[in-house]
């Protein structure tokens, strides 16, 4: 009879074990809905789009002059010596060349929009990452899942969403 008891004795602590374990504290988040109520993440939002828009219209220009070069190079070239075609075809290549680089200094990898969004985005993101790490050692949570747009979550309890108390560390009143 002895035998049963110890299996039980550590049935029961192996049990006790892993439902403590099992009670990890954690909290959903929506990041994009905190930075959405922040009037400075909405005016950095506004300057970010509004100088998107004036480098895509002087990109849209530039293009529109490009065709228009094409369009007078293909009336013209069959009557341009040689010399003149090979010039004008140059000319062309330069002025594509110039316009790719535009874009890319403009909108590519590391170029001028996603320097402007660093520089104005980025304080204001570690502002949140600050309150949400002081949020989860106040309230001892061991995780918290952000729902917005990087991790997919299929369900999660409402009452689960801490993005208000978020915003509540911030100041900002929703």
């Amino acid at each position: 009879m002895r035998i049963p008891k110890i299996i039980l004795i550590l049935a029961f602590s192996v049990v006790s074990f892993f439902s403590a374990e099992a009670q990890s504290r954690y909290a959903i988040i929506n990041t994009k809905y905190i930075l959405d109520k922040i009037p400075e993440y909405k005016e950095a939002d506004k300057k970010l789009k509004a100088l998107g828009d004036q480098w895509q219209q002087e990109i849209d220009q530039k293009q529109m002059s490009l065709d228009k070069m094409y369009k007078n190079y293909e009336a013209e070239q069959f009557m341009l010596s040689e010399d003149l075609k090979k010039k004008r075809e140059d000319e062309l290549f330069l002025k594509e060349k110039e316009l790719r680089d535009l874009q890319k200094k403009r909108f590519g990898y590391e170029g001028d929009l996603f320097k402007e969004r660093q520089k104005l985005v980025k304080p204001i993101q570690d502002k949140v990452y600050n309150a949400v790490q002081k949020m989860a050692a106040a309230r001892s949570y061991d995780f918290i899942l952000d729902k917005s747009e990087g991790i997919t979550i299929i369900f999660a309890d409402p009452k689960l969403d801490k993005s208000d108390d978020v915003l509540k560390e911030l100041g900002i009143n929703n």
